[in-house]
């Protein structure tokens, strides 16, 4: 019977999986090959090494995670729903469980720095531009970008270390819809 041949999404996939549950050192070729049920063959058919897979699957994490998002959510006219909708977004069509905490443990790793670096870049960025369209000055909304992004980081990583101390993390609609309404303004500060 002949094995399925694996797409380089498949690999993407598969990587950061591995990083959000191990770390970059989680991120090798052969466990990644046993864990698809493939031989090592198929990754070299799509990547020449191991860090050009690290590197793809980190663009890949950005584009899907940040740039898309983005796109979809600017299509939004209210600033506070788009902001709203932003925020669940993010927290709740989270592809890779535990991705961003497992990120920003590695954030001094040379290959996870600079698109971790960008992608919070990016994000801060996009928030502030939505804060100031809610009406607060551009200081502020700096700000409150800082704080709504901490927030959300704070939160992914409470989900991923203790979802049995703080079930209304893992699960809790009621708590995620308190969480979002927290971070919109009801009105300019």
């Amino acid at each position: 019977m002949a094995k399925q041949r694996l797409s380089k999404q498949d690999w993407l996939h598969a990587a950061l999986d591995a990083l959000a549950e191990g770390g970059v050192a989680a991120v090798a070729v052969e466990p990644l090959a046993q864990r698809l049920g493939v031989t090592r063959g198929s990754f070299y058919w799509h990547f020449a090494d191991r860090n050009a897979l690290l590197r793809e699957a980190l663009e890949w994490w950005e584009l899907q995670g940040t740039e898309l998002v983005i796109e979809r959510v600017n299509a939004i006219t209210d600033p506070r729903q788009r902001l709203r909708t932003l925020l669940h977004i993010a927290i709740v069509e989270d592809p890779t469980s535990g991705l961003e905490p497992a990120l920003v443990a590695h954030a001094g790793d040379p290959a996870v720095a600079p698109a971790l670096h960008r992608v919070t870049q990016r994000r801060v960025a996009f928030l502030a531009e939505v804060y100031a369209e809610i009406g607060l000055p551009a200081a502020n909304a700096r700000y409150q970008a800082v704080s709504a992004y901490s927030a959300y980081v704070g939160w992914m990583q409470l989900k991923r270390a203790t979802p049995s101390v703080l079930p209304e993390i893992a699960n809790d609609p009621d708590a995620l819809t308190h969480f979002v309404e927290q971070l919109v303004p009801a009105s300019t500060m």
